[in-house]
């Protein structure tokens, strides 16, 4: 599961972010609403939590934008304000849930697990792309041939870029989904391209037509052929 944790607030942005590594989540973080809203349009995430007082953008600003553009993910705002005011309006803009400050870290995480479990009810398990499937919550994959096995980087590669269908995904921003935080891109430049290479073997996509690379850029699953 991949979250984006949203706070102007250093020390608690950082202190979250390891509690949040520590119960085995992939974890993002951003100090402003500008921010956020790069990060969001750039990759899809499985939870937003979302600190309403922000510089540049307010965590509500935010909301209505992610919300017009029809992004769906669950989010999870977070406020020093105790006013039933500032509640309403994030409910009304489209927020999930929301939590007070000062709040414990087992009430976040509580809060957290309700909201990816009501995500994971209504979203599409089947991702699909010419004859390619690929189905998030058993983590089969079929292809022309059938079912094939892949390895979890292999699978998070074709899952992101599914997930991304029909939009370019750059190099930088795969290896970060799937490597996280260890990727180093001075040692591991060619660890993408690798798994890419193998990936290609298994799902029967020797000519590239289904995973297609833009050069200086990245990748791109798309229906139509390049």
């Amino acid at each position: 599961m991949r979250i984006l944790l949203v706070d102007d607030e250093t020390e608690i942005r950082e202190q979250l972010g390891r509690v949040l590594c520590e119960q085995r989540y992939m974890v993002d973080m951003a100090g402003d609403g500008e921010e956020a809203l790069d990060r969001i349009f750039d990759q899809p995430y499985d939870l937003i939590i979302l600190d309403i007082m922000l510089p540049k953008r307010d965590g509500l600003a935010v909301l209505k934008e992610i919300r017009r553009a029809k992004i769906g993910t669950p989010v999870l705002m977070l406020t020093a304000r105790g006013k039933i005011a500032d509640k309403i309006s994030g409910l009304d803009q489209g927020a999930d849930d929301y939590l007070a400050k000062p709040f414990s870290v087992a009430e976040l995480l509580a809060r957290m697990r309700a909201l990816l479990r009501r995500g994971s009810e209504h979203a599409a398990p089947i991702l699909k792309a010419r004859d390619i499937q690929l189905n998030t919550i058993t983590r089969e994959v079929i292809a022309r041939t059938g079912a094939i096995q892949l390895t979890p980087k292999e699978f998070s590669i074709l899952e992101f870029l599914l997930y991304n269908k029909n939009r370019a995904v750059s190099r930088f921003s795969l290896a970060e989904h799937v490597w996280g935080e260890d990727f180093d891109p001075f040692t591991m430049s060619n660890y993408i391209d690798v798994h890419v290479k193998n990936l290609r073997r298994k799902i029967g996509d020797i000519d590239g037509s289904v995973i297609h690379t833009i050069r200086g850029v990245g990748y791109i699953v798309s229906e139509e052929d390049r």
